[in-house]
């Protein structure tokens, strides 16, 4: 049995980095959520002013569509976005954590003021 062929983008959004799929996301989920909101004022306004219902109902329709797909971008985008933080934070935790080991390991000592130290100088 053959692999079912894959959409040619699910390699490429694959591919990206977390970073840039947030930086993608939020705005356009942000422009998607203004856009169906001036729709559905569009839709509003017909059908106050008597135009045919089919005509505002379906532009409603399509209105509301599109807020939800901002929405659901935008949540996606978030989650990119908490991702990120957690992954940053968890490497300055284990950065941290190697230093002060490295401390412990081998503790730097500075020569003590007005001592000679074991190095000479020219």
């Amino acid at each position: 049995m053959a692999n079912p062929a894959k959409p040619p983008g699910r390699r490429l959004v694959k591919r990206m980095s977390t970073r840039t799929k947030w930086l993608l996301l939020a705005p356009i989920s942000l422009v998607l959520i203004g856009y169906g909101l001036c729709v559905f004022s569009e839709a509003a306004y017909l059908k106050n002013t008597g135009e045919p219902f089919r005509r505002w109902f379906l532009l409603g329709t399509y209105s509301l569509i599109v807020i939800n797909t901002g929405i659901s971008l935008f949540g996606q985008s978030v989650i990119y976005r908490a991702q990120l933080t957690i992954r940053r934070e968890y490497r300055r935790r284990i950065r941290k954590e190697i230093r002060e080991h490295l401390k412990k390991e081998n503790p730097v000592r500075k020569p003590e003021r007005g001592k000679r130290s074991d190095i000479e100088t020219k």
